[in-house]
């Protein structure tokens, strides 16, 4: 009987025993679960684009993991870069700690799935792509791959408009591969991104097979250009601008921007050549001051640009006197001239600053403000210290 009793004693655990058997079982799986998900959750490639001093990244982000309503990538960077500006996400930077949340327009990443968004900045000593990155707090393992600079491209032809001229810019596009901006011309939105999107172009160009075409959007801050590696800072003291561009809409009643030339006594901020009110004009973009003035009567002074063909744009900018000329098909503008003198409802918002113009960059592309959308092209561009005609 007692013996009895003792089989049925062990038979018979204690509840708690049984659950605490089944917790110690169950915690080691859980554990290894996590540590897997970590090592396969994503994977990202950091592409750059490196000059002296400045750099820009391309940057793709895949979804190996759940389905995400939302992510967050971060990163440490391990010299001493500086992020300026991005586009397809909102860019933020702490020390050498680097954090890109989604935009609204992809905040939904699927399993597999990709994101791209990109970022300019500077740096001084070094600039080392990133190893690591965490995709909404876990580790992106295995595959994550930053990806060295590109190999460059073949030596690019000289038109034959500058041939001679000692132009630092003097591009036809006829050394782009591929339908991505490399190269010597790098994809950027300076503030932020919308619908445009520029694209490297073989049906329609002015010489050669190739041009860069600009799908521009409407809509408040609708922004997107492809930059010119060069700097600018040392080209003077007159700067010297000559391109062929085509458009396909006319120029809107409301502001727009097609050409963009960060300026250093503005901070950065840009000079910009588009339209307002149906007709070309320059626009600074630190105070909004226009030229010519936007009143009729200083309308009437610019002009329309023709749509469905190459047109040649030309200017120049005076870095040590209040002094500026455009030119469209060889015909002075002169609602577009700046000698000092002021002239009514052309340039007296334009000679109310004193700081003469810098520019130190070139940009192509669009810019909307409100309403205005544009398909259109640039070829055979060209910038220097000289006269560059058509």
């Amino acid at each position: 009987m007692a013996m009895t009793s003792s089989r049925g004693r062990r038979r018979r655990l204690p509840l708690w025993a049984l659950v605490l058997t089944v917790v110690a079982v169950a915690l080691p799986a859980v554990a290894t679960s996590r540590a897997q998900g970590a090592a396969t959750g994503c994977t990202v490639t950091y592409t750059t684009n490196e000059w002296a001093g400045g750099f820009t990244a391309q940057i793709r982000v895949t979804n190996l993991g759940a389905a995400l309503n939302g992510w967050r990538l971060e990163w440490t960077y391990g010299g001493d870069q500086q992020i300026t500006s991005a586009w397809n996400a909102q860019v933020t930077q702490s020390g050498n700690a680097a954090t890109a949340v989604n935009a609204a327009h992809n905040a939904v990443l699927a399993t597999g799935g990709s994101v791209d968004f990109g970022l300019q900045g500077i740096w001084r000593t070094a600039d080392p792509a990133p190893t690591a990155f965490a995709l909404n707090g876990a580790p992106c393992g295995g595959t994550t791959t930053p990806t060295p600079t590109p190999t460059p491209t073949p030596t690019p032809t000289t038109p034959a408009e500058c041939a001679g001229t000692g132009a630092t810019i003097c591009s036809d596009f006829e050394d782009q591969r591929g339908t991505v901006p490399s190269g010597d011309w790098q994809t950027t939105a300076p503030d932020c991104q919308g619908t445009g999107k520029v694209t490297v172009d073989t049906s329609v160009a002015y010489s050669g097979t190739r041009s860069l075409r600009v799908d521009g959007g409407a809509g408040y801050c609708n922004h997107v250009f492809a930059a010119s590696t060069r700097d600018l800072s040392s080209v003077g003291p007159v700067v010297y601008v000559r391109m062929r561009v085509r458009h396909t809409t006319a120029l809107p009643t409301s502001h727009v921007t097609f050409v963009s030339m960060p300026d250093a006594s503005q901070g950065g901020k840009a000079l910009r050549v588009g339209g307002q009110n149906g007709a070309l004009q320059w626009n600074r973009e630190s105070d909004d001051a226009t030229l010519p003035e936007q009143s009729p009567a200083g309308v009437t002074l610019s002009t329309p640009l023709a749509t469905g063909r190459w047109l040649c744009l030309r200017y120049q900018i005076d870095t040590t006197a209040q002094s500026m000329r455009t030119w469209v098909d060889d015909q002075e503008v002169s609602g577009l001239r700046v000698d000092g003198v002021p002239t009514q409802d052309v340039d007296g918002q334009w000679l109310a600053r004193r700081t003469l113009p810098r520019p130190t960059g070139l940009r192509l592309g669009w810019e909307s403000y409100g309403t205005g959308e544009d398909t259109l092209w640039f070829d055979d561009v060209a910038l220097g210290s000289s006269p560059i005609g058509c």
